[in-house]
């Protein structure tokens, strides 16, 4: 575990935590090449903890400095069935508990507020509701499975919470908390599972679940933290954050976009600017009481998280 001695839901009764920002368009900022990514195979980021933790350990670093409590650990795309696409399968447990040792590390570092790291658990890129051949032919029990190898690895590599993020379908939602608890059993402890649900702006998620429906679905599975995550800037996701704000019975993480994402020359770019965000954070976390974990998702950078330190600092210790 981290050295705070603070156990991190403690921690959230008596503070806001302040999350870190995107790690993927930081580390293209290293301008990586083929010959960077393990085996040579580009677009495999997570293997950049692997073959460059030096670019890992300075993303970690530079958040930290800013003014984050939680870095999330660079496994986004480290269960089973990602780590198929690669070769990797048959080492997910090792892979993410190394990889979760970097930001163990790294937090280590830093002792003037309280650190924590987050396992970073993303989709799988399939949905198991989904009717599509292609997109729905994993079984529960595949998808299951490729959580709780993964989950392992985090809890061993000392994650003081496992972050399920950017879920696209509630079913499968559900498999990685399930996953979580049984990776939890087999190690004989316990730690939170904090699990986001991504949606559009217009308040759905990829298959059509609501936040209503997608609340009352996971709230009920042993959960300690609830939040949103991705897909909006933060004036897109503010209906949905009230509802929850209103009725759930969880403290709210939420963790948005710098703005909507937009299209330049093929890519995605955000362009809402620290300043920008750190006024429609502060307008939601003054109406909505029960966040008590806000930070940044795609196009955020250190810039935007040192910007939010100061909301939190200034407005609401």
């Amino acid at each position: 575990m981290t050295l705070c001695d603070i156990n991190i839901m403690d921690a959230l009764e008596n503070q806001i935590l302040l999350l870190d920002g995107a790690i993927g368009t930081e580390l293209q900022k290293f301008h990586p090449c083929k010959e960077d990514y393990l085996d040579n195979s580009e677009g495999f980021s997570d293997s950049l903890s692997i073959t460059k933790p030096q670019w890992i350990s300075q993303i970690h670093r530079n958040y930290l400095k800013a003014g984050a409590n939680c870095i999330e650990t660079n496994t986004f795309s480290s269960n089973t069935i990602k780590l198929q696409e690669f070769g990797y399968e048959g080492k997910t447990e090792l892979f993410n508990e190394k990889i979760s040792k970097i930001a163990v590390d790294i937090c280590s570092e830093f002792s003037d507020l309280p650190r924590y790291v987050l396992g970073s658990m993303g989709p799988t890129g399939f949905l198991p509701s989904s009717t599509d051949p292609e997109l729905g032919k994993k079984s529960l029990e595949e998808i299951k499975n490729a959580f709780e190898a993964q989950a392992i690895g985090l809890i061993r590599g000392g994650v003081d919470a496992l972050l399920i993020e950017t879920s696209q379908d509630i079913l499968e939602v559900k498999l990685a908390v399930e996953a979580s608890h049984d990776a939890m059993c087999k190690m004989n402890t316990k730690i939170p599972i904090f699990a986001n649900i991504t949606l559009d702006q217009y308040g759905r998620m990829l298959l059509g679940t609501n936040i209503q429906a997608a609340y009352t679905i996971i709230s009920g599975m042993d959960i300690d933290v609830f939040g949103l995550n991705c897909s909006t800037g933060p004036s897109e996701m503010f209906s949905s954050v009230q509802w929850l704000n209103e009725n759930s019975k969880h403290k709210l993480l939420i963790a948005p976009n710098a703005g909507m994402p937009k299209n330049k020359d093929g890519d995605a770019f955000y362009d809402l600017s620290p300043s920008e965000m750190q006024s429609d954070m502060k307008n939601m976390i003054s109406k909505c009481n029960q966040i008590r974990i806000t930070g940044g998702c795609c196009g955020t950078t250190p810039d935007h998280i040192k910007l939010l330190r100061k909301i939190i600092d200034n407005n609401f210790r």
